[in-house]
């Protein structure tokens, strides 16, 4: 168990984190082995992506009581990140127990924060400010409510700067959902409330989810809210409107939000985006896998192809999802976005990496992916 005292292996380095536009990242699953970790962080690399997303969840550090923090797994991370000369953006969110669920917790949760941007300053790139509280689930299991989110996001906004001026605050990312009830709200919705209760001066750039659901990158949201073929036919709210979301350029309508609300100057970050090819017939998500991994990898180059043309200069990261964690199997639903196979002690390379990483590489003039084909 440590104290928050500042991290001596690298010192701040002075100068604003700076996002391309496009940037090109992935989440990782770096926590719990330090040899997969350095192995996955070098696929990462030689990919050619610029930033690595990973999960801190806030009961792993601080689980044991108010102030106790262990520090020693995401100092090791960080570390490692340091190594391979990636950007880091850390998800945190996931209470521990003693400190309460939000909105409760937003006090604790601020004091983590700081701590945390203190310890890492100069190191850790970016922050995203908790995950989906436009779902109950994810909102201690209370009706979301962007006010309360906005608040949260408020005193994180203010610590984190305080700590580390030169880090970026993303707000969190929504799931894509029609429903409005007690239980979700529509991110469009959600985010719009944001700004209506003030949450314009307490991020830095807008964080954003983009599935692509079984659309191709391209397809424009007003076709895919009509067109059954695209749409979950499932949905009591389809088609209309709301089923815009079932697609990646729905950020697009996040992005007019912004406009709308004077707010044009940020960038967006594409927190989480990608296409399953799940096979497994009574998944939730079979009815819009993609028909195998190179259709995957296509969608996925695609998709950066298409922010390049057509979402500069207001794209910043976009964050693939996943580089694996290896423990996942056939039996787990993230496995099937996954660009490589999971896997402790091998390295299982899927069409969705090869193409991606010949892409990224010639994109910036990197050369020959070392992983493509002879």
């Amino acid at each position: 168990v440590q104290t928050a005292t500042p991290s001596p292996t690298v010192p701040p380095s002075g100068k604003p984190a700076q996002m391309a536009s496009p940037d090109y990242g992935i989440q990782a699953f770096l926590w719990w082995r330090p040899e997969v970790a350095h192995r996955d962080l070098g696929l990462v690399r030689d990919a050619g992506f610029t930033w690595v997303k990973q999960w801190f969840a806030w009961r792993d550090i601080e689980g044991k009581g108010k102030g106790q923090y262990d520090w020693s797994t995401a100092d090791r991370i960080v570390q490692q990140v340091d190594e391979f000369g990636l950007k880091l953006i850390v998800r945190v969110d996931h209470e521990p127990q003693w400190a309460g669920a939000p909105p409760g917790n937003i006090n604790n949760f601020a004091d983590f924060l700081s701590a945390m941007a203190t310890r890492y300053r100069g190191r850790i790139d970016a922050y995203q400010i908790w995950n989906e509280p436009n779902l109950k689930r994810e909102w201690g299991d209370k009706a979301p409510n962007a006010a309360e989110y906005t608040q949260m996001l408020k005193k994180a906004y203010q610590v984190i700067k305080a700590a580390d001026p030169n880090a970026i605050v993303v707000s969190a990312g929504m799931a894509p959902t029609t429903e409005l009830s007690q239980r979700a709200v529509p991110d469009t919705r959600f985010i719009q409330a944001m700004y209506d209760a003030g949450a314009k001066p307490y991020f830095d750039m807008l964080g954003a989810h983009g599935a692509g659901y079984k659309a191709p990158p391209e397809m424009d949201p007003g076709q895919v809210a009509t067109d059954p073929n695209f749409y979950n036919v499932g949905d009591v709210n389809c088609p209309g409107d709301a089923c815009r979301i079932y697609c990646f350029r729905h950020v697009e309508d996040l992005r007019q939000i912004m406009v709308r609300n004077g707010d044009q100057n940020k960038k967006v970050v594409v927190l989480e985006f990608g296409w399953t090819r799940d096979e497994r017939t009574a998944s939730p998500y079979y009815w819009h896998r993609v028909a195998d991994q190179f259709v995957q990898g296509d969608y996925q180059k695609r998709a950066y192809e298409y922010a390049r043309a057509n979402w500069q200069p207001w794209i910043g990261v976009m964050s693939l999802i996943y580089m694996p964690d290896a423990k996942w199997t056939v039996d787990d639903e993230q496995y099937w976005w996954s660009v490589i196979e999971p896997s402790p002690d091998e390295i299982r390379l899927k069409a969705p990496y090869v193409i991606l990483c010949s892409y990224i590489r010639e994109q910036r003039g990197m050369g020959r992916c070392p992983w493509a084909p002879q």
